[in-house]
C-alpha cells in the first residue's frame, strides 16, 4: 500500500501561496518563492490545496491505500469538525458516526464496529458545533451505503444521534441506518 500525498511542480508554481493557506495541516510552505511540501508526514492526502492552485501545479502522487473492500486505511482526519465532506474516502462508504467515548467503553469496538467502515467521531458535549450540517453535506455529496451511529447511554450523547437523524432527514436520500448504544460499563444496550 502506498500513502497518497501531493506533488508540487516547481516549474509551474507562480508562488501565489494559495495552497499554503488552503493546507490545514501546515504541510506546505513557500521556499524561495515557490510552494514546497515541507512536511510530507503532515500531508493528510485530502487535497484541499489542489483546487486553489491557479496553474495546476499540484497533483497527487502514489496510490490511495485501500483494503480489499475499497475502504481507505489512511482516512484522516476523523473529527467531524475537521473532515472534508467531499473527501474521496466517503464515496460508496459504510459510515460510522461515533461519539468519542464509545471506542474506549467497548473493548472490541474496532473489530465489531469500525471494520470496513469510514469513521467520523465527535463529542456533542465538548465540541461546540452543529454536527447535523456537516453530516448532511457528507450524505448529500457522497453515495453512502449505510450509516451506524455509536453512542453512549449518557444524555449528552443524544446530540450525536439527533445530528445524524437530522442529517438523514435533510439529505433527501434513503440511507439505511442504525443506532448502537453502549453502557458506561461497556455493554451493548441497543443495536
Amino acid at each position: 500500500m502506498t500513502r497518497k500525498t501531493i506533488k508540487i511542480d516547481e516549474n509551474k508554481c507562480i508562488g501565489c501561496a494559495l495552497c499554503v493557506s488552503a493546507c490545514k495541516e501546515s504541510a506546505i510552505e513557500l521556499v524561495n518563492g515557490k510552494a514546497k511540501l515541507t512536511r510530507e508526514d503532515h500531508c493528510d492526502g485530502l487535497g484541499m490545496c489542489l483546487p486553489v492552485c491557479p496553474v495546476n501545479a499540484i497533483r497527487f502522487e502514489g496510490d490511495e491505500a485501500a483494503t480489499q473492500d475499497h475502504i481507505p486505511v489512511n482516512q484522516w482526519p476523523l473529527q467531524i469538525q475537521l473532515v472534508a465532506p467531499n473527501a474521496k474516502f466517503f464515496n460508496h462508504a459504510h459510515l460510522l458516526v461515533a461519539a468519542d467515548c464509545t471506542a474506549f467503553a467497548y473493548g472490541n469496538f474496532h473489530n465489531d464496529y469500525m471494520k470496513n467502515k469510514v469513521v467520523v467521531i465527535g463529542c456533542p458535549k465538548l465540541d461546540h458545533a452543529d454536527y447535523a450540517e456537516k453530516l448532511t453535506e457528507i450524505l448529500k455529496q457522497n453515495d453512502i451505503q449505510s450509516m451506524t451511529v455509536a453512542r453512549m447511554e449518557v444524555p449528552c450523547c443524544a446530540g450525536i444521534e439527533n445530528a445524524a437523524k437530522t442529517a438523514l432527514q435533510n439529505c433527501g436520500k434513503p440511507i439505511p441506518w442504525q443506532v448502537v448504544t453502549f453502557s458506561i460499563e461497556g455493554k451493548v444496550l441497543k443495536g
